[in-house]
């Protein structure tokens, strides 16, 4: 238990759920992505292909289709830097935590990949969910999809709630302490097992004309920025892969 994240916690606790509750009613819920939620970029065999998995922006949230999340934005980057083709897939549920993700993957039947980033712990983070849970979750995660993808599982990092401007005070800080406590978790295990798992860093949106309406989740520009951000953590194995005569 983290003591003084609990302590705050608790004496703030009749403001904080008077602003959850508040925020919840007045923040628009913006639907998921529409469209085909798998494309590539570039003709004929991919050099790779990335898989999108978790929850609301994996789903798109903030996008009006799916080419125009991160998934498709990612690829459509890594394609314009290497030249080389680049599939994409995106499977994402709003609103989900990480044991219902779980559950939903058994279930799934999902595509071949080279690349898998997790892109998730809003929804822990405002649900509270326990850090020795998520972690535990996390290594069920990994064994779930190990056997189909070998390679270290990305973790794109918890996103810093503490700038979310659309959050009042003090609930916002309250959720940036929480965030960074399960974004530790992450940290942890991409040091202590680099096989499994692979931490990158969540690009800071400090422009509000790259969020989406509801000044929570990123826009179409959003999207694009973050692709910008993530792509040289992928793109030098791409250009590895290209034969001498290319």
């Amino acid at each position: 238990m983290h003591l003084p994240f609990w302590l705050t916690t608790a004496v703030l606790f009749p403001v904080l759920l008077y602003q959850g509750k508040r925020t919840r009613q007045t923040t628009p819920r913006l639907p998921e992505a529409s469209g085909s939620p798998f494309g590539q970029y570039g003709e004929g065999e991919p050099a790779r292909r990335i898989l999108v998995i978790g929850e609301s922006t994996a789903a798109g949230v903030g996008a009006q289709t799916h080419d125009q999340g991160l998934a498709s934005q990612l690829a459509r980057e890594l394609h314009e830097g290497t030249g080389q083709t680049i599939a994409w897939h995106t499977f994402g549920v709003n609103g989900i935590r990480l044991d219902a993700l779980n559950r939903a993957l058994e279930q799934t039947d999902l595509p071949e990949a080279d690349v898998v980033i997790l892109s998730m712990g809003v929804n822990d983070t405002t649900g509270f969910t326990p850090r020795k849970r998520f972690r535990q979750q996390l290594l069920e995660l990994r064994e779930l999809l190990e056997a189909r993808y070998p390679a270290p599982l990305m973790l794109l990092s918890v996103p810093p709630m503490h700038l979310f401007t659309a959050l009042p005070t003090p609930l916002r800080y309250v959720m940036g302490w929480r965030a960074r406590l399960l974004d530790n978790i992450y940290r942890q295990l991409a040091s202590e097992a680099p096989q499994h798992f692979r931490y990158a860093r969540y690009p800071v949106i400090e422009d509000t004309g790259l969020l989406a309406s509801d000044g929570y989740h990123p826009g179409i520009k959003g999207y694009r920025y973050i692709a910008e951000a993530l792509a040289p953590e992928l793109s030098p194995g791409i250009r590895a892969d290209a034969s001498p005569e290319e």
